[in-house]
């Protein structure tokens, strides 16, 4: 007798399995936190040449394809002035291999010449602030003197804070500082052998992102083929859609904030220039490289800045943390909005939310991807929210709320304190028939 499966049982037996599953999850992330955190830590550990090589070709990729493009039409007006006819898949190959080594040969170039005109100038601010570094204390304390002797007060509590740092200092020195050597000699032995596996790691990534490169296609017809095998059409649909406008918001953001610290960047070296500030390279530099990070970055890189003039003037100190000010101003309002665009959709608020949350849990990566990803998230539940009120036949546009005290179940008129208000616009309950998803480029 032939043994028939029961769909219904099956489901049933799949979903018992998954609940199983997640609980036992729960249990372990909720009471095994600690061990759960190693185990994962171990993993990405194992996958960070993986994970460099998926970053590092997510960047190349744009550039990749304007080649690929450029270089196929190229070669296609060749073809047509000789009365050529080319095998287009030979082409598609020439094309993407020819791409993939211009991008990484820009790369590169890109990477060499920017190295080695920051690099020297790095070098040659760091030397001279250590070279100047007795000149600079002793100008600070001939200031600060200058200033506590107007004020007998202020110099009382100024001497006795210094007498308590200069005892604090002392015993630091001598009951932690001394015992510690050894560990600071290990520290920095570790820091070394890690920063070896982090370029070894590196290239491992380069490698990785120059098969993900010439693969991007097959591993984007990969991914459809098993949406749609798993899933309804519909909801295939749904998550390839998803993962596009994923894709969207994380492109556009990245290049657009790339761009912007690298103008931002620009324009602090050029002002400083002109107004012949010291270190104009080296405080450039840190500006512009974190300015990477949305709203709070102008301000994380104004500080180590600002102690570095402050040695060598503090009333230059001053008029940079001014002008600091005014650049992160300018950016937040104008530069960056004509860049950006609208390419998260967040508010000031959720975008402080998202580096808030994303920089406590995961650091310096979560203060630069914590926006993207709340956005994303952001995204999603509008979506959700915007698809119930659909069907409730409601408006979805926020503004249509704001004076509303309830709204009434029987006819969905709204109405406030009492008085009833014309009922907006409900959201268009139509739905327009999901369009077969293109081929990824």
């Amino acid at each position: 007798m032939k043994y028939r499966w029961d769909k219904k049982y099956l489901h049933w037996g799949i979903t018992a399995f998954l609940v199983v599953i997640a609980s036992i999850s729960f249990f372990l992330i909720l009471f095994r936190f600690d061990t759960v955190g190693n185990v994962l830590s171990i993993v990405i550990d194992v996958l960070k040449p993986i994970i460099y090589g998926l970053c590092i070709a997510y960047l190349l990729i744009p550039i990749m394809n304007y080649l690929e493009k450029s270089i196929v039409s190229i070669v296609l007006r060749i073809a047509d002035y000789r009365h050529k006819t080319l095998n287009r898949f030979r082409l598609k190959r020439f094309a993407r291999a020819g791409s993939i080594f211009l991008t990484l040969l820009l790369a590169v170039l890109f990477i060499i010449a920017l190295f080695s005109l920051i690099i020297p100038q790095i070098a040659e601010s760091i030397t001279s602030l250590f070279e100047s570094s007795p000149v600079y204390i002793a100008n600070l304390q001939r200031w600060l003197s200058d200033v506590l002797n107007d004020n007998p007060d202020l110099l009382k509590n100024v001497e006795s804070v210094f007498a308590k740092f200069s005892e604090y200092l002392e015993n630091w020195m001598k009951n932690d500082l001394i015992p510690q050597i050894n560990d600071l000699v290990k520290g920095v032995t570790s820091g070394v052998f890690g920063a070896l596996n982090t370029l070894k790691n590196l290239l491992i990534g380069i490698i990785v992102s120059v098969y993900v490169m010439i693969s991007k296609d097959l591993f984007s017809a990969q991914a459809k083929r098993f949406s749609y095998a798993l899933l309804q059409p519909e909801k295939a649909n749904s998550l390839i859609a998803t993962v596009r406008q994923t894709h969207k918001i994380f492109g556009g953001f990245i290049s657009g904030k790339l761009l912007d610290s690298l103008i931002i960047g620009i324009l602090c070296f050029i002002v400083m220039s002109i107004f012949n500030w010291p270190y104009a390279v080296l405080v450039s530099v840190i500006v512009g490289v974190t300015n990477v990070i949305p709203f709070f970055g102008p301000f994380i890189g104004a500080i180590p800045s600002a102690f570095l003039i402050l040695l060598v003037d503090p009333m230059t100190c001053l008029y940079f943390v001014i002008f600091v000010f005014i650049l992160q101003q300018f950016d937040g309002n104008i530069l960056g909005p004509k860049i950006l665009g609208d390419s998260t959709g967040l508010s000031s608020f959720w975008v402080i939310f998202a580096i808030l949350i994303g920089g406590g849990l995961f650091g310096f990566i979560g203060m630069l991807i914590g926006v993207p990803t709340f956005a994303v998230i952001y995204t999603l539940v509008r979506s959700a929210i915007e698809k119930k009120l659909k069907e409730k036949e409601l408006p979805c546009k926020t503004e249509a709320y704001q004076d509303v005290d309830y709204v009434d179940p029987q006819d969905g008129t709204f109405v406030r304190a009492g008085k009833e208000l014309s009922s907006p616009k409900p959201c268009k309950a139509e739905k327009k028939e999901p369009e077969p998803p293109k081929q990824g480029k």
